[in-house]
């Protein structure tokens, strides 16, 4: 692996410089982006997947939605439709994407959720709805730099720190880490809930942010549920039983690391992330299951129900390791100002 990322290194350089270059005209002014006079916090990653993007932006639809009218807005990662579009009753993960399909059926009627892969479109057709949004979530919009948003949260996971990352093709880097300066807050996420604060100053130091910029950590927490739309069963349920696990995300670790501390006995079919399942895909995962239970990512599960049998979702939450109330007052007092 070290030899590939080697040899991939002169590709990475000329990536990244390209990109930085992107980022300096936006930066200066000859590339427009625009700004917006009602609250847009944008949460994004510098890396490819995997940092938790979407519980992060249920943490703040929790946080805001009783307060506020909150829209999410989405790019609609492999939809198979194309422009804006508004979720309703009819809508599926082939119209939307997976992730917008989970905001809409966890939240349906308290928020409004759509997808637009030109994000001025798509803030601007929310904005002509005749029940406007108060404020927008961006999802995965930090390298979008057509829109500037008025509050960035950058994202990144514990143990794969964008400090400690490559540009692409070597590394998982979508731009230079210059590219953190953006961000208003840093939110290292899926830390193990006991890291040392000795563990998270080291971190801190390694990621340098700016004096105005804050780092918060975070952890995943998992229900002591399945669910599917039908039943909610205990997860202790499961023990002494033998079921099939099916994961389409970009690192399933943390997942399997929670399982194996419940010791839980499972078949575990991985897949790539967002991965399209085909017929073919749904009979062998069956033939394999059998009357077994089949739990997936809730993610995983907008794309699976309806068709596989005895189909359940483990649900996951963002918890702060410490400071979840100063974090909170930041995303208020930023709203606050409009």
């Amino acid at each position: 692996m070290r030899t590939l990322r080697l040899l991939l290194l002169p590709f990475s350089l000329l990536y990244g410089a390209i990109v930085y270059v992107r980022n300096w005209l936006f930066d200066n002014d000859y590339l427009k982006s625009t700004s917006y006079d009602f609250p847009v916090i944008c949460v994004g990653n510098l890396s490819v997947g995997g940092t938790g993007k979407s519980p992060m932006i249920e943490y703040l639809i929790r946080l805001l939605k009783d307060k506020y009218t909150v829209a999410t807005l989405s790019r609609g990662y492999k939809r198979k439709t194309e422009g804006f579009l508004l979720a309703n009753e009819q809508t599926t993960a082939a119209d939307i994407g997976d992730e917008p399909l989970q905001f809409y059926q966890k939240f349906k009627g308290e928020i409004q959720v759509a997808v637009e892969a030109q994000r001025t479109v798509g803030i601007e057709n929310l904005r002509k709805l005749a029940h406007q949004p108060e404020v927008i979530l961006l999802d995965d919009a930090f390298q979008h730099r057509k829109v500037t948003a008025g509050f960035q949260i950058l994202l990144t996971p514990f143990y794969d720190l964008y400090a400690n990352d490559f540009m692409l093709p070597a590394g998982n880097l979508r731009e230079p880490i210059s590219g953190a300066k953006r961000a208003d807050v840093i939110v290292v996420t899926k830390c193990p809930k006991d890291v040392s604060e000795e563990k998270r100053a080291k971190i801190q130091k390694k990621l340098a942010p700016k004096s105005d910029q804050e780092v918060f950590f975070t952890a995943i927490t998992y229900s002591e549920t399945i669910r599917n739309t039908q039943e909610e069963l205990l997860v202790s349920f499961l023990k002494g039983t033998d079921f099939i696990l099916i994961t389409g995300i970009a690192n399933p670790k943390p997942l399997l690391q929670h399982l194996n501390l419940q010791e839980l006995q499972y078949s575990h079919l991985k897949y790539a992330d967002h991965y399209d399942f085909s017929e073919s895909d749904i009979e062998t995962i069956q033939q394999k299951a059998g009357d077994k239970k089949i739990i997936t990512t809730e993610k995983d599960f907008m794309r699976l129900q309806g068709r596989l049998k005895n189909l359940y979702f483990l649900p996951i939450q963002v918890q702060f390791l410490a400071d979840g109330l100063k974090f909170q007052r930041k995303v208020e007092e930023f709203i606050g100002r409009f």
